[in-house]
């Protein structure tokens, strides 16, 4: 049987962070306005987005800790973290939020036992699934992540930039 524990969690986390702080640096703070298409985030606002995304479920699974995920409750989790991302004005800010934010984050995953990760919540009625595992959602802070580091990646492309994980194949392709 394959086991991914907290560790592993919190590990592949950071791996994931890491470049998306790389990717937050590469671009420049003149195009963190830049927006790809009209009815979506900028540059910035995806960056802020992505920092704060692991605030409302450190709570949910931490500190609010219970069985079920209310829509009252997971509508003032949203409710806070948008409040969070606006206060995010510079690229300085953003970076600053994006390390903080994450390391605290992986911390506090690496902190949770087995039991925890396996607890069922439920949901509001009517949501589908109407259950997850807390480590199926905690999981889901990575993949969500993943996936707006992968329009960032597209959005360098449109700015001219060579992304920096096609950078590195390339130079060890060229070493090969």
């Amino acid at each position: 049987m394959t086991y991914y524990s907290a560790k592993d969690l919190a590990r592949s986390f950071r791996t994931v962070r890491k470049n998306t702080i790389q990717i937050a640096n590469d671009i420049p703070e003149d195009q963190y306005g830049f927006r790809p298409a009209p009815h979506t985030r900028t540059v910035g606002e995806t960056l802020a987005h992505i920092a704060g995304l692991p605030r409302w479920q450190q709570r949910a699974h931490g500190t609010d800790r219970t069985p079920e995920l209310t829509g009252e409750a997971f509508g003032k989790y949203m409710q806070d973290t948008a409040a969070f991302e606006k206060s995010l004005k510079t690229k300085t800010d953003i970076i600053r939020a994006l390390e903080s934010e994450g390391a605290a984050f992986a911390t506090w995953l690496e902190t949770l036992p087995e039991d925890t990760l396996g607890e069922t919540v439920a949901f509001a009625a009517g949501t589908v699934p109407p259950t997850k595992s807390r480590f199926e959602m905690l999981m889901g802070v990575k993949e969500h992540e993943m996936h707006h580091r992968a329009q960032l990646m597209l959005v360098e492309r449109q700015l001219g930039l060579v992304p920096h994980l096609t950078r590195e194949r390339e130079a060890r392709m060229a070493r090969r």
